[in-house]
């Protein structure tokens, strides 16, 4: 039923093969959380927002099947939009312990009208093209260990870790090589009987990436920084009201090849290279920097549990290599993300 339900859905947010504008696309999502409300027996789960998560870890032998949809939209010039699609499932090896693995599909549908704002306006084909995709972006194998309860203990407290690789670019649908290697921390604090919540994400990743052939040939090797921060609130069974604030930022300067020479050199030579040695990493150059805030709101029941959440971004910036525009940063950020995330558990 969670797989039909899913997929009626997302045939709902497509108008002759484009995807909806925003304003529908929450109506939609409006309609799915009126409906569900007939299911029964309230629970309490750790996606209570898009990007921010509690310490919660599945129970022994339980399996959870979820599937997010976040629309990213609005560059500074033209029309840009973006939806990561993830489908996954989670496994709780032990109490403590959880498991999961997770599909990315990227669907990309853009045309951007200022040559500045790379890569999109070249890998559109130039001034009046269009680029319009859906693909298999990557897929990503992860593992969660809780060490503290917030319900037990002064605090919640658990760690992450996973592996990430992709084959598609997130930014322009190119293709790449990626790896990433990504380390999370959960932090989680209760009031009121448990009825107010509020989280604290910090998360690191260490990415290695190649792109192009010959003299065309790009290595990065990015440190990027997610850090994720929610409050939420129960206000009624079942019903849950929240508010999230996220900031991304990299730090990297590509490495090209060199014509005269044919070996790597740095693409700016002013600018300070990142090294993502899992042991010393060091932080190169900052080349941008998002930050976003907005509300969700979040049903559960028993078995079913749906989210739904808008984020504007308020700030932003970058190094002279990033598109910076009115104080906010479009060459890796968007003007709104608005995300729906569905989960059913065994």
């Amino acid at each position: 039923m969670i797989i039909i339900t899913i997929d009626h859905l997302l045939n709902q947010l497509k108008v002759q093969g484009t995807i909806m504008n925003y304003k529908k696309y929450v109506g939609v999502i409006t309609a799915l959380a009126a409906g569900i409300t007939c299911l029964s027996t309230a629970q309490a789960e750790e996606n209570l927002w898009m990007y921010a998560k509690g310490t919660d870890t599945r129970p022994q032998g339980s399996v959870e099947i979820k599937i997010q949809d976040i629309l990213r939209d609005g560059k500074f010039a033209g029309d840009y939009s973006f939806h990561e699609i993830r489908p996954s499932i989670e496994y709780g090896i032990t109490d403590k312990l959880t498991v999961g693995a997770e599909l990315m599909i990227f669907r990309h549908d853009y045309s951007i009208t200022n040559p500045d704002l790379q890569p999109y306006y070249d890998t559109q084909g130039g001034e009046g093209g269009r680029f319009k995709e859906t693909a298999i972006g990557g897929y990503e194998f992860g593992l969660k260990y809780n060490f503290l309860s917030p319900y037990k203990d002064a605090f919640g407290f658990s760690m992450g870790l996973a592996w990430d690789h992709r084959d598609k670019y997130r930014l322009d649908g190119a293709d790449i090589n990626q790896d990433a290697l990504e380390i999370y921390a959960y932090f989680q604090k209760n009031f009121l009987d448990d009825t107010l919540v509020f989280v604290f994400n910090p998360k690191m990743e260490l990415e290695r990436r190649t792109s192009g052939e010959g003299f065309d040939f790009v290595l990065e090797e990015e440190i990027a920084l997610d850090v994720a921060a929610a409050v939420s609130y129960r206000f009624a069974p079942k019903w849950f009201i929240g508010a999230e604030y996220r900031h991304q930022s990299d730090y990297l300067s590509p490495l090209v090849i060199d014509p005269d020479t044919g070996g790597l050199v740095e693409d700016d030579p002013s600018l300070d290279q990142s090294d993502i040695d899992l042991l010393f990493p060091k932080f190169g150059t900052q080349h941008q920097n998002g930050n976003y805030f907005g509300p969700s709101i979040h049903y559960a029941t028993e078995r079913w549990w749906a989210t739904a959440s808008i984020l504007l971004q308020v700030s932003g910036g970058g190094s002279e290599n990033a598109f910076n525009a009115n104080g906010k940063n479009y060459d890796e950020h968007e003007e709104r993300h608005i995300g729906v995330t569905f989960g059913y558990e065994f």
